[in-house]
């Protein structure tokens, strides 16, 4: 009864957050049936272990959803998002489009701003610049998703995405774990993502097929997905950044030059290098073994730390460059501010839920399942990230869950085998940005509403982009980690 009650739990989970519903009704509801299932006290799973579980996501990681959605607000509207996407499209050109496209996506993410916001900007500008190509518009998804959801959320050494810190606390790393495999799983996902895209262009091109849509009316459709209610469901447990917020302040007429808007973006990228490897290694950080402060380490934090500063230090030097530009600058910071709160109510409701499933009886039965995988840990740990992001829509809820439930476990197995959590580290999280990408995937069904495309005409080229390419990447990393450990 017990499995059957987990189940339960995930069908209704799954049925009705698809059809746009609540995840914060949802996640309680579904870990109750779980529960009941169980024979589990249901309150006590609520208010004990649903609530108390997610509470700690909040208190880990709310500095980082805060601080990355007003990071990427105030990129957006001093115009420095579009600054640096209109300097790559000038630069590539209309013959270009695609790559142009992909690359503009993975500069603004890999420097921190969050992924809706590249979204909005980055949608407009690739549609002007396909219908010049006649590049069909169908594509257009895959080549944002390749440039701004694979390798700078789960791959590039140091990325600041809320997936690449989650690990961070349960593992005691950096956000530059893994470096040399990350880039290797970087170029794989690049690479392959765009020869498929490349390949599927000239086919177009062969069989006379040029954007297929009115730029006006594409154009249109970006503007009614961040206000429409079931996409903003759907979104908010995907990332970090609440995407009706998206209008709820002005954008600057003009952009800043391309090196004052990629300036902010560097900062994020140096600062958070420095963190980790100049400033907090050698700080006096015995103090945090002190109840007062939860008796912690810097190990378990400073990768947090690092990352917070990194953004921080953005934050301030995007400010200082475009504070006469931004046209309402109290608007844009609390635009910012309030899409940050349900992204992090909705991904916590799912580590609630994660957490009931991790407390019931007949989850051991689900961990030695699990730990008994072929192929060794990596696999074993690569094949939970996957299957808890899948089910949940969530790379950042299914690899908070996993590591939750398995996280001590593998720990220890690394340290009878070995084995440098550095090297768990980067699987865990490439893992968590594969099957994430399926159908229901809140960032997914945003971005086809932003391009005007239907799952239809452009989810397969999101599968080959994002989710192929991914896997890929995943098992070079583990087959590598394998044989050679953690570099």
């Amino acid at each position: 009864m017990g499995l059957l009650g987990i189940l339960a739990g995930l069908a209704v989970l799954i049925f009705f957050a698809f059809r746009g519903a609540s995840i914060l009704i949802l996640a309680p509801l579904a870990g109750l049936i779980s529960a009941a299932f169980s024979g589990e006290p249901l309150l006590a799973s609520w208010t004990q272990t649903f609530m108390r579980n997610a509470a700690d996501f909040i208190a880990q990681f709310f500095p980082l959803f805060l601080l990355g959605a007003l990071f990427g607000k105030l990129m957006e509207d001093s115009g420095s998002v579009s600054s640096i996407a209109n300097f790559m499209t000038q630069k590539l050109g209309a013959e270009r489009a695609i790559l142009a496209v992909v690359l503009a996506g993975a500069i603004v993410t890999y420097g921190g701003v969050s992924l809706f916001v590249a979204f909005f900007v980055l949608a407009p500008m690739g549609i002007a610049l396909f219908a010049e190509a006649g590049v069909p518009r169908r594509l257009m998804p895959a080549a944002i998703a390749l440039g701004t959801s694979t390798f700078t959320m789960s791959a590039m050494p140091g990325t600041p995405s809320i997936q690449n810190a989650i690990p961070m606390p349960f593992f005691g790393t950096t956000p530059f774990a893994a470096p040399g495999l990350g880039i290797i799983a970087s170029v794989i996902m690049l690479g392959f993502g765009m020869w498929w895209l490349k390949r599927r262009e000239v086919l177009a091109r062969a069989n006379g097929e040029g954007f297929g849509a009115s730029v006006a009316l594409v154009t249109e459709s970006a503007e009614v997905a961040a206000d429409d209610p079931i996409v903003r469901e759907r979104a908010t447990t995907a990332r970090e950044f609440d995407p009706v917020e998206v209008h709820h302040s002005q954008e600057a007429a003009k952009g800043p030059p391309i090196v004052l808007a990629a300036l902010p973006v560097i900062v994020v990228i140096v600062v958070n290098l420095l963190m980790s490897f100049v400033v907090l290694p050698p700080m006096d950080t015995s103090f945090l073994a002190l109840p007062q402060w939860g008796e912690t380490s810097v190990s378990a934090v400073g990768g947090v730390w690092s990352v917070i500063v990194a953004l921080l230090a953005a934050i301030i030097t995007v400010i200082a460059i475009n504070f006469r530009s931004i046209p309402a600058l109290r608007a844009t910071m609390t635009a910012g501010a309030n899409a940050s709160v349900l992204p992090i109510l909705s991904v916590a409701s799912l580590v609630g839920f994660g957490a009931v499933i991790a407390a019931l009886p007949v989850f051991a039965d689900v961990r030695a399942w699990v730990l008994s995988i072929g192929g060794g840990p990596l696999v074993s740990l690569a094949v939970a990230t996957n299957i808890l992001a899948a089910l949940t829509g969530s790379a950042s809820g299914g690899l908070t869950i996993a590591l939750d439930a398995l996280g001590p476990t593998y720990m220890k197995i690394a340290a009878t085998i070995g084995m440098d959590p550095a090297l768990m580290h980067r699987v865990a999280v490439i893992g968590s940005g594969t099957l994430d990408s399926l159908p229901h995937n809140g960032a997914v069904v945003t971005l086809l509403s932003v391009c005007g495309v239907t799952h239809r005409e452009g989810y397969l080229d999101i599968v080959m982009a994002a989710v192929v390419g991914a896997l890929l990447a995943l098992v070079v990393v583990i087959v590598l980690g394998s044989l050679f450990g953690n570099f």
